[in-house]
């Protein structure tokens, strides 16, 4: 305010005040049932994630057929033979990883 607080009324320096630190705008109270909002939204996001994740598997194929242990076996040796990765991997002197190896046997 440009003029004297002075000479404002009561009622001018209260809607000053209330302009100039009120509860609006940033200042607002959330809405009472706000957490309850977010955490039914957030479940309800949830649930239908499941159930698009359920209904593609559903109707997914069976694994491919390089998904098998034998193959990924397999691709080991074979990368061994050709030397691939002769510092870090497969064909390293004392690798002790699994390399292609990510299915469990078949019992």
């Amino acid at each position: 305010m440009k003029e004297n607080w002075a000479d404002l009324t009561l009622q001018e320096k209260k809607a000053a005040y209330w302009i100039a630190f009120g509860a609006h705008g940033p200042r607002a109270q959330p809405p009472p049932d706000e957490n309850r909002k977010v955490a039914l939204y957030t479940g309800l996001g949830l649930l239908v994630s499941l159930a698009i994740f359920a209904t593609i598997r559903a109707f997914a194929g069976p694994a491919p057929s390089t998904m098998t242990r034998e193959y990924e076996e397999a691709s080991n040796e074979f990368l061994k033979n050709q030397r691939a990765e002769p510092f870090t991997g497969l064909s390293s002197e004392g690798y002790t990883g699994k390399g292609q190896v990510q299915s469990s046997p078949k019992h």
